[in-house]
């Protein structure tokens, strides 16, 4: 079980991919990015999340040179946004992200959202860009069953990853029992559901139990039902208390009652129906 920022999960290729993280998700670019890495950073962090889309690739890649840690030593994500999927579109694009984080290589890249006819060709450079070493992980986003049953049906190699949005009122049982079959690791954004859940009474009442915030009970949650977490936040000091998930653990009657909150509800948009950037 989880007891640091420094744990691991591996991933089907080998590959340790830490099992908590930061996200950067709508953090601006400039300042604001590069205090918030640089904060997680200097307080144990060595997983780092952003996206194409979010437009603060610059900012993530200043701070990670200006960190004073090793690259080797960290683990960086971006994803490759739905108007650049397909074969050429995508090597290119990839081109762009690791200009803008100035980076040789990258640690994993995920398809952002499936769409509805281009992620096998996207999947195909993909592979090409594992293949050639430029990326020592890959993974989907935001796919369901019925995207992953697809894609694997001709695919070389399965994705490593999928993330997606999950929290207690979206548990994804039936995704996640299909990913541990299939030995892809379930990641979640949105793990507050954008700090929707931090009111809840049943998880404040959990919360006070251990003497802990709802967020930490929600992370700490992710993290006991094997599934990487990635919170974000701007500012130090809840950077740190989100990172306060290890020295204490829920019980499986209080694991009972989080599944129990299951809403089937998104703070993000549907897979099936998002079509942002595939117009």
């Amino acid at each position: 079980m989880a007891t640091s920022l420094k744990d691991t999960t591996t991933l089907h290729n080998g590959v340790k991919m830490p099992r908590f993280g930061l996200g950067v998700f709508k953090v601006k670019e400039g300042e604001e990015v590069i205090e918030s890495v640089k904060a997680a950073i200097k307080n144990g962090y060595i997983s780092i999340d952003t996206a194409a889309i979010y437009g603060n690739e610059e900012g993530v890649g200043q701070a990670i040179r200006e960190s004073g840690v090793s690259r080797e030593d960290l683990f960086i994500t971006t994803k490759l946004w739905n108007s650049e999927q397909g074969y050429e579109s995508t090597l290119k694009a990839f081109e762009t992200s690791m200009e803008k984080l100035g980076l040789e290589y990258l640690d994993l890249y995920l398809i952002h959202w499936p769409g509805k006819d281009k992620y096998k060709e996207t999947w195909r450079a993909f592979e090409k860009l594992y293949n050639d070493g430029k990326i020592r992980a890959i993974g989907v986003s935001n796919f369901q069953v019925h995207h992953l049953e697809d894609l694997m049906s001709s695919c070389e190699i399965k994705p490593m990853v999928n993330q997606v949005e999950y929290h207690p009122h979206l548990t994804q049982k039936e995704l996640h029992a299909f990913c541990k079959k299939n030995e892809i690791q379930l990641e979640a954004w949105s793990p507050l559901k954008q700090g929707q859940l931090l009111e809840d009474p049943t998880l404040k009442e959990i919360a006070d139990k251990h003497n802990k915030t709802v967020a930490q009970v929600i992370l700490r949650w992710d993290l006991q039902n094997e599934v990487v977490t990635i919170p974000k936040s701007t500012k130090e000091h809840r950077i740190i208390e989100n990172a306060d998930v290890f020295d204490f653990e829920l019980s499986s009657e209080d694991i009972e009652r989080i599944d129990g909150l299951n809403q089937d509800s998104r703070a993000g948009s549907h897979p099936d129906s998002m079509t942002v950037g595939f117009e």
